[in-house]
């Protein structure tokens, strides 16, 4: 069973409530007839997700800027394209972002550019799954976005529970051996299924799963969790939480002296406002590395991935970081789906994305017949922040550094 068919048949599941792939084939793609290809969505440029939400921005601005000014535009069946970019500010709000969105599908717009967190995705994900449009996004990543038949949402990261590949092997080389694990989630879609796929990965290289902990989604005081993991204390603390509440808790253990040989932090550490903000503090922290700029790529909009970088850096003044450049190949990877279309219609468009199989700046896309990104392609490397730097320490064949562990106390960090 082919991709295609395979999501289009769940989709016909949901029952009537969907408007019908005949009759949404019907309509004209409006945001392209005027020789514009306009992307709309959203985005928490303020707000407590909006660190991840500019650097999204700005890696979506970054590609359209290149194609439109250095490329001249895209021709696609023969006819040339330019880009626009229309995200408006959701202010880290599911309930604003929808109603920018649903406003968005009213005028016409048939590609989206997703939103940041899963809480915002998926909400967001069913408006414009209903209406029949697509959406490309390097935001979300909660099972949820890609269980329940969508056909119409693509994502660049695997859902959150086929998320622990790389990872649980990477523990497994550790040396000397850990024995114990904790982990910690937040009251979050992502986060909770995230915890559930770490603690059962951990389980089955038989390591001893002391504590799954829970704060709530968004964190302030996480103290109690803190008690119970200096009275315990795992040589493994997994954090799967947003990028936010991992500074937060990495600066409430500092704060109580709760160390832990090794910390792994999903995400967070990956940015430079992390380290920057924890200084000495970051050395050690472990993290998964969905790209890192020690390793090239060929790309069809940029050429490379260096080309990329040095593009991005003359033109920003904002550092990059891994979600930078997903976004850049977020509209790489619209635009090389347009061409093999030969269309600029959202339903061919969409059958393109299923097939997909490019390289981009960002590593390889290629989507699962659910949507989400491929877990062995697209899958995350591992990162460990040494000297301030994050170095590739797994797999073995990408090393740019060995693992340090254990880790200094926080203390000893300086």
């Amino acid at each position: 069973m082919n991709k295609q068919i395979s999501r289009r048949t769940a989709l016909g599941l949901l029952g009537a409530t969907m408007t019908s792939a005949t009759a949404l084939r019907a309509m004209p793609a409006r945001a392209a007839t005027d020789g514009v290809i306009r992307f709309g969505g959203s985005l928490g440029m303020s707000g407590r997700y909006a660190e991840t939400g500019l650097n999204i921005r700005h890696g979506y601005e970054t590609a359209i800027k290149y194609i439109n000014e250095e490329k001249g535009g895209v021709q696609i069946a023969g006819k040339t394209y330019s880009l626009e970019l229309g995200i408006v500010d959701d202010a880290s709000d599911p309930a604003r972002a929808t109603t920018l969105i649903q406003r968005q599908v009213d005028e016409g717009v048939d590609f989206f550019l997703g939103s940041y967190g899963s809480n915002v995705v998926l909400p967001c994900a069913g408006i414009t799954e209903a209406a029949g449009k697509v959406t490309v996004q390097v935001g979300g990543s909660a099972d949820q976005i890609f269980t329940q038949g969508y056909e119409n949402i693509f994502g660049f990261f695997p859902r959150a529970s086929r998320a622990w590949v790389t990872s649980i092997e990477f523990f497994k080389s550790i040396e000397p051996k850990p024995k114990t694990v904790s982990v910690m989630a937040t009251n979050s879609a992502f986060s909770k299924l995230n915890a559930q796929a770490a603690a059962a990965g951990c389980k089955e290289i038989g390591l001893e799963v002391l504590d799954v902990l829970e704060l709530p989604e968004q964190v302030t005081d996480s103290s109690s969790a803190l008690a119970t993991l200096r009275a315990r204390t795992p040589d493994i603390l997994i954090t799967t939480t947003v990028d936010q509440n991992s500074l937060v808790i990495a600066r409430q253990m500092i704060a109580t002296e709760t160390n832990v040989p090794l910390l792994y932090q999903f995400l967070g550490p990956q940015l430079p406002a992390y380290r920057e903000s924890l200084g000495a503090k970051a050395d050690g922290v472990v993290m998964q590395l969905p790209w890192d700029e020690s390793l090239e790529f060929t790309d069809p909009t940029f050429g490379d991935t260096q080309s990329y970088i040095d593009y991005y850096n003359a033109t920003n003044d904002r550092p990059f970081s891994y979600h930078t450049v997903g976004a850049s190949s977020c509209i790489t990877t619209y635009i090389e789906a347009m061409k093999a279309a030969g269309s600029v219609d959202p339903l061919a468009v969409r059958d393109a994305l299923d097939a997909i199989d490019i390289v981009t700046a960002f590593g390889p896309v290629n989507f699962t017949e659910d949507g989400d990104g491929d877990p062995i392609l697209m899958g995350a490397k591992i990162g460990q922040v040494q000297g301030g730097e994050i170095k590739v320490v797994y797999p073995e064949n990408l090393r740019t550094a060995e693992t340090l562990y254990p880790t200094p106390t926080w203390a000893e960090k300086g």
